[in-house]
């Protein structure tokens, strides 16, 4: 994607990956494995993989040897990409390529010899035009496209408090905000990739996704409030002296571990008609 994009740190993909890890359903892992796997070797292509989080998941639970391409822009992130591959769940040998680029202008040579196309948290950030080019490019591959932890626009916070859906609906517009030419989808994202796969002929089973964060979550909780409450703020400037005491009520929450929060994803799998190709 291109400059503007959000950019994110390694610090903050390593806080996350376990509660990605709970969120992700098994339920379409367990679609991917029935019969939608063919051949000696499952390539899989992961787009905007970060640090590598989808093959340290994914790779341990499908049977067979694996090789995984690991596309993103981030060179940094890359470097540090799954140094010691996991095994697969049988004990095959598990590889891994890192290739350093754009996710939006890749072709269809790029994907060649794909069995598996997957993404995490990567839908929301795109345009509607950067969107139908992943979903052609996927469907023209021939072969399963498995997209996790695709935000939806739903948060719950428990105990509630006046301003959450002040600062919800905030933070969806910041989603969906316009940087350097790009209207991003946001929340709509996970929908309109939906439609587009069905529309091109592709059968896809959704599944929820929720991060279910607590008391044992509570730096990531901290982090995920600053972020979450900034960008509200920076999409609603108004809102800024209102936040310094929503901040610190939430603060206290998180320390005396009171506080839930629920941030509702949706996973898509679309595959060909009748299975893989």
């Amino acid at each position: 994607m291109t400059d503007v994009a959000v950019r994110v740190s390694e610090e903050w993909l390593a806080l996350r990956e376990p509660a990605d890890a709970a969120a992700r359903s098994t339920d379409l892992v367990r679609e991917v494995r029935t019969g939608l796997l063919a051949g000696p070797l499952a390539v899989v292509h992961d787009l905007g993989s970060g640090t590598g989080s989808m093959v340290r998941w994914l790779a341990p639970m499908l049977d067979g040897p694996q090789h995984w391409v690991l596309h993103d822009r981030d060179e940094h992130l890359l470097a540090g990409a799954v140094v010691d591959p996991p095994a697969a769940a049988d004990g095959s040998v598990v590889t891994v390529e890192e290739r350093q680029g754009d996710v939006t202008r890749l072709r269809p040579d790029d994907l060649a010899g794909a069995t598996l196309v997957t993404a995490s948290a990567l839908l929301d950030m795109l345009t509607a035009e950067e969107l139908d080019r992943l979903v052609r490019l996927c469907v023209a591959t021939g072969c399963p496209a498995l997209m996790t932890l695709s935000v939806i626009g739903r948060v719950e916070l428990s105990p509630a408090d006046p301003l959450d859906d002040v600062l919800g609906a905030a933070f969806d517009d910041h989603q969906r905000r316009t940087a350097g030419g790009r209207t991003l989808l946001g929340p709509d994202a996970v929908g309109v990739a939906v439609e587009m796969f069905r529309t091109l002929g592709t059968e896809v089973t959704t599944r929820p996704s929720p991060w279910r964060l607590g008391p044992r979550s509570r730096h990531l909780v901290a982090e995920w409030l600053d972020g979450w409450v900034g960008a509200a703020c920076g999409q609603r400037p108004e809102l800024a002296e209102s936040s310094v005491g929503y901040l610190a009520r939430r603060a206290a929450d998180v320390e005396e571990g009171r506080l839930h929060v629920v941030v509702h994803h949706l996973d898509v799998l679309a595959r060909p008609q009748g299975g893989s190709r």
